[in-house]
């Protein structure tokens, strides 16, 4: 399953996005209303739970500055990606979009695809504020 999210306009240049990205701290800032858990685990991991949704653990996998950031899943029992892809739209300006990937069974796929949708299109959105 592969899912994107829109494109957003971010008024900094992709070094700063990307730095801003990077800084998993900075994640807490981009989580929608109902998150109910956040735990920074180490300078790449951390730990985030919504409501009624189980504790998730991203840790950061690769990074290619200044265009791309992957995150991965840190063990549990489904294996996915969310990337942070950053291009240059002005020498001061960048855009932003987040793609999710993951080997999912029909099933679960047809379950997690509008939760995680919306989860991807809440942390781009938030994106311009925090930053």
């Amino acid at each position: 399953m592969n899912l994107e999210s829109p494109k957003v306009s971010i008024p900094k240049t992709p070094e700063d996005t990307f730095n801003f990205i990077s800084d998993i701290k900075n994640f807490e800032a981009l989580m929608p209303e109902n998150i109910s858990k956040f735990e920074v685990l180490g300078e790449d991991k951390f730990l985030f739970a919504l409501k009624g949704m189980p504790e998730i653990v991203l840790k950061k996998k690769e990074t290619i500055p200044p265009n791309k950031i992957i995150f991965g899943a840190a063990g549990g029992k489904i294996d996915f990606a969310l990337t942070a892809v950053i291009t240059e739209t002005e020498s001061t300006n960048s855009d932003v979009q987040l793609q999710f990937s993951g080997d999912f069974n029909p099933m679960m796929a047809m379950m997690i695809k509008s939760p995680i949708s919306k989860f991807i299109e809440t942390l781009v959105t938030n994106l311009p504020k925090a930053i």
